[in-house]
């Protein structure tokens, strides 16, 4: 089992940034991917952000691509997330998450970013 402590969330003005990190521990051999979701109230959970722990290749959400990078540090098992010209439609519970090679889930309890206008 993967264990996801997320920090860095707050209150943000329109335009401005933020940066996410996630620790993980536990069976921290086994992931395969790390990444970032985020949900807001009354909305689906949207999968922000991952990268793979092999490789390092990224990938992100149409909605946040050129504003947000998602970056490893695997002497450290942590995953960040720089968020960078911040809009009031990116608030939201934003929780870390990882994949092992059996395709398992795991998930943090994630952090609020809110960004006022």
């Amino acid at each position: 089992q993967v264990q996801l402590v997320e920090s860095g969330g707050g209150l943000v003005q329109a335009g401005g940034s933020l940066t996410l990190s996630c620790a993980a521990s536990g069976s921290i051999f086994s992931i395969y991917v790390m990444g970032w979701s985020r949900q807001a109230p009354g909305k689906q959970r949207e999968l922000v952000a991952t990268i793979t722990t092999s490789g390092g290749r990224t990938s992100y959400a149409d909605s946040v691509k050129g504003r947000f990078t998602i970056s490893r540090d695997s002497a450290k098992s942590t995953v960040s997330l720089q968020m960078n010209s911040l809009k009031p439609e990116d608030t939201a519970v934003y929780s870390c998450y990882t994949i092992d090679r059996s395709a398992f889930y795991s998930w943090g309890q994630g952090t609020q970013v809110t960004v006022s206008s």
